[in-house]
């Protein structure tokens, strides 16, 4: 009987040892992978559902929680070099009633990726307009969010398609004329006089771990400290992308694009949410003036102790936010109905 007991303990122990050694070897040997792995995760504990649905041949990849219902829809739109895991820290916050669906914008993560004409900010946003159409979401006006070049696509968007939208929130958004340039801002601007922009030169498109660890502290507010395996991670999911990203840099920086957003507020006419860091380093807080004049009657909120990544630094603020602005549209729409 003891040899049994020794025998059934021995073997206990060596499973126990099992999902160890196989969480030790990736956290080493694969640290990109245990990343995946963390959001998969994290997916799967807020109720999101990764899907795939084609426009013709083109592949949008995005992550859905619930289904459409009497309140407006929840799109989001991430921000550039991001994905629709960008959103993951607000989904947590926001009601579990409400329908979210995050995209990958065109080329990023799981969309495909075809040519420039799809990168440019007039590029994605016809893209969106073709994703909201193959997945249902024009059936009934949705409200309408995107961060940094997101915010940019959604304000284009807002403009170009007004009957489709129930509400409209920009966050830190990219495409305005600011009266006050970040240093980031200023960077580029010098190297576009140069006639020359390196992806090695550019804050956002890392290339070491010590790059990598830079640009999380340009983007947040609140000090991040990720062990270096996680920091290898983290720029080994980026690094074959990197060419892509400078491409995709070249577009939206281009003079098209760079003021698509201040050039299209005339048009726009939805319910409008501003949600702004006052300690963005990326795009001045300055921006939310300049929404604020072109349409004085929008909700500005203005999130102390919080960079451009708002979803990292106030993501629990974020979320209230966002539900607080859509049900008071929602209210609006019934009262007026």
């Amino acid at each position: 009987m003891g040899v049994c007991v020794v025998s059934m303990i021995a073997l206990a122990g060596s499973l126990l040892a099992v999902p160890v050694l196989v969480f030790t070897a990736t956290y080493f040997l694969w640290p990109a992978a245990l990343i995946k792995t963390y959001n998969w995760c994290s997916r799967w504990r807020r109720g999101l559902q990764v899907r795939c649905v084609f426009w013709g041949d083109y592949r949008f990849c995005y992550s859905q929680r619930g289904v459409p219902g009497p309140c407006p829809s929840l799109l989001l739109l991430h921000g550039f070099s991001a994905n629709k895991d960008m959103w993951l820290p607000i989904m947590q916050y926001l009601p579990e009633r409400q329908h979210v669906v995050s995209v990958d914008m065109p080329g990023h993560e799981g969309s495909s990726r075809t040519g420039p004409e799809d990168w440019s900010i007039q590029g994605q946003v016809d893209r969106i307009h073709q994703f909201v159409q193959a997945v249902g979401l024009d059936k009934q006006r949705f409200h309408l969010a995107g961060s940094s070049m997101g915010g940019n696509v959604a304000g284009v968007y807002a403009a170009q398609h007004p009957d489709q939208l129930a509400a409209l929130t920009l966050i830190c958004p990219a495409g305005l004329e600011v009266p006050r340039d970040s240093g980031f801002v200023r960077l580029l601007k010098e190297m576009k006089e140069r006639g020359e922009v390196r992806p090695e030169d550019v804050p956002l498109i890392p290339h070491t771990t010590q790059q990598m660890e830079d640009m999380l502290k340009l983007c947040c507010h609140r000090n991040i400290v990720l062990p270096k395996q996680i920091l290898k991670g983290l720029l080994a999911s980026r690094l074959p992308n990197n060419d892509f990203y400078s491409q995709v840099l070249q577009e939206i920086l281009s003079e098209q694009s760079v003021r698509s957003l201040h050039d299209s507020l005339h048009l726009i006419t939805t319910p409008l949410q501003v949600i702004w860091g006052t300690d963005d380093q990326v795009i001045d807080v300055s921006g939310a003036g300049v929404l604020q004049e072109a349409h004085p009657g929008c909700q500005v909120e203005l999130l102390e102790r919080c960079g451009h990544a708002v979803m990292l630094d106030r993501p629990r603020k974020a979320a209230q936010l966002l539900t607080d602005f859509l049900s008071t549209q929602d209210v609006q729409t019934k009262k007026r109905s």
